[in-house]
């Protein structure tokens, strides 16, 4: 997996308030954590993207390649048998030069490795998503709420419902709200929040109450976009479809299309390549656009052999607010080896 690519590395133990604060105290549930009387918090690498990024936008965020191999670490709260610590090895591209070019690269270099590996490849694109929320008809509040949590599909639409209306304001809040003093019937305060956050907190929820409600036009929309799943090129003709009604995703659907003509060029069967416009609304929280995943058989009960996508907006968190188009992907050498064992263990 060389590809001009430098090799590098990342430290075992990453900070945790930076971890968090990218992605809330969720991660706290798969990762493992210590505390250091000098550095605070610190967490195991669950991830190597992250530290990756640090390192290239510290460097001068000019274009460049690099591949890495090492463990990381992923605390197991369902599966028993499934490992704690694996190996990783990636590829990541920083080059904004030819987005579509740099997502069928990254794709393909893991597909030509996997070829004859009993996989299964997914794509889909949080773009598509995302533009689709920053278009809607409604508050920056509430967009900026649905935008944090598109990585919780059960909260994402318990929100959509209760901004469309679906689901009614409780009454204990509207009678809070209509007080002119709220803060007068309050107990004393034993939190952490100041009375001004308190405060910001209630102006808040009332915006939200005077809100008018997203349009049942527009979540039918959301919902025929979230149930696409198709080969691509069917999947190209239905968001075009629905772009027609929701301009905002016009532009990220013009991407998947350049990515399309890349992938074909690199010698991908786009024709049978399946699309699914809520693929990895589950992985990793700092992927923005393109997304892909290669995965054994369910029956395996196996987790993916190699995952990937498009992370731009997580240069620009961890660059100041300046920030580089950025792909990348990993692969678990473990479970490629597991796989051909077992395929070649079904061969009679």
């Amino acid at each position: 997996m060389a590809h001009g690519a430098a090799v590098t590395d990342a430290d075992y133990m990453q900070q945790s308030d930076l971890l968090l604060d990218l992605y809330g105290e969720d991660i706290r549930a798969r990762a493992f954590t210590t505390q250091d009387p000098v550095r605070g918090e610190l967490m195991l690498r669950p991830d190597f993207t992250v530290p990756i990024v640090q390192h290239h936008m510290a460097s001068g965020a000019d274009p460049a390649r690099y591949t890495y191999m090492g463990k990381v670490f992923r605390k197991q709260d369902r599966i028993e048998a499934r490992a704690t610590e694996f190996v990783q090895v990636g590829f990541e591209i920083f080059d904004g030069s030819d987005p579509a070019a740099a997502d069928a690269e990254v794709f393909a270099t893991f597909a030509g490795i996997l070829r004859d590996v009993p996989v299964t490849a997914s794509t889909g694109d949080i773009g598509i998503l995302r533009a689709a929320v920053q278009g809607l008809n409604t508050t920056p509040a509430r967009r900026g709420a649905l935008m944090r949590h598109l990585w919780r599909p059960r909260r994402f639409k318990a929100l959509l419902d209760r901004f469309g209306g679906v689901t009614p304001v409780p009454e204990t809040r509207k009678a809070l709200l209509a007080q002119a003093d709220p803060m007068a019937s309050m107990p004393p305060l034993l939190g952490l929040r100041t009375t001004q956050e308190i405060s910001a907190r209630l102006d808040a929820l009332r915006e939200d109450l005077a809100a008018d409600p997203i349009s049942q036009g527009e979540r039918d929309l959301l919902d025929a976009l979230l149930r696409v799943r198709e080969t691509s090129p069917n999947a190209l003709v239905a968001l075009r479809d629905i772009s027609v009604d929701f301009p905002s995703i016009s532009q990220a659907i013009d991407g998947f299309a350049a990515r399309l003509e890349a992938l074909s060029a690199r010698d991908i069967d786009v024709e049978t390549l399946p699309f699914e416009a809520s693929y990895g609304r589950s992985s990793m929280e700092y992927y923005d656009g393109f997304v892909f995943g290669f995965a054994a058989d369910a029956g395996l009960n196996m987790p993916a052999v190699a995952t990937g996508g498009r992370y731009d907006a997580l240069t620009a968190v961890l660059g100041g607010g300046k920030g580089v188009p950025a792909v990348g992907g990993v692969i678990r050498p473990a479970l490629v080896a597991d796989l051909s064992d077992h395929d070649k263990g079904a061969t009679p």
